[in-house]
């Protein structure tokens, strides 16, 4: 299910910055030779993604779930002079292809790739570091995630969550799979969490943005 009407989708589309040469090549990429390439995040939500991360101006980056390293590379576009993203990637079947991607964009030496369980990655990380950290992992543990990493973030710093509108199943009460369910325990988690200030941005397939006060 599309979130937004594709009309609508295909006019954001065109009046956004165009897809970057090195990431349309990363799409074509990942559609030929990648399983579920729907996955990538794409070039309407990597911009929104590049625009956050410049108006954080971040030195330190998390993303747990790096895939073929499209949003990454996105989210790397706004790292200040001597900024480093860790990306935690947990198939290291994938690590050739991002190496190539991250050679292909030029941000082979900005980019820190980490193959291995999440958890295991983050308990070498310390608190109150990161700047902003972006979760598109496995689903039914991205409340665990969040957890995890609230505080690894500075206060001000952002956390960006993806998929919570799950193709429109949270807000349909006759969808019940174990998915959804997640991902409304998720966001009604984070709804009354005072820790931080939230809201869902209809981006995709949604897109929390999260701000540790």
């Amino acid at each position: 299910m599309e979130i937004l009407d594709p009309a609508l989708q295909s006019y954001l589309d065109t009046h956004t910055d165009a897809e970057p040469d090195g990431l349309q090549k990363i799409n074509r990429d990942t559609h030929l030779k990648v399983l579920k390439p729907n996955m990538l995040s794409g070039h309407y939500q990597g911009r929104v993604l590049s625009m956050l991360s410049k108006m954080v101006q971040p030195k330190l980056i998390l993303e747990i779930g790096t895939f073929t390293g499209y949003s990454a590379i996105c989210l790397a576009e706004g790292l200040v002079e001597g900024g480093v993203l860790h990306t935690i990637e947990v198939n290291g079947e994938m690590e050739e292809m991002l190496n190539s991607h991250f050679k292909l964009t030029n941000v082979e030496k900005k980019i820190k790739l980490h193959i291995g369980p999440a958890d295991s990655v983050l308990a070498d990380f310390e608190a109150d570091n990161f700047d902003l950290v972006f979760i598109d992992a496995d689903k039914r543990n991205n409340l665990a995630y969040f957890e995890l990493v609230l505080h690894k973030v500075r206060p001000g710093g952002l956390i960006i969550i993806d998929n919570v509108l799950w193709k429109g199943k949270v807000y349909d009460g006759s969808q019940k799979d174990a998915d959804t369910e997640s991902f409304r325990k998720l966001n009604d988690h984070i709804a009354v969490n005072k820790q931080v200030e939230k809201l869902i941005l209809p981006v995709r397939d949604g897109l929390l943005i999260i701000r540790k006060k």
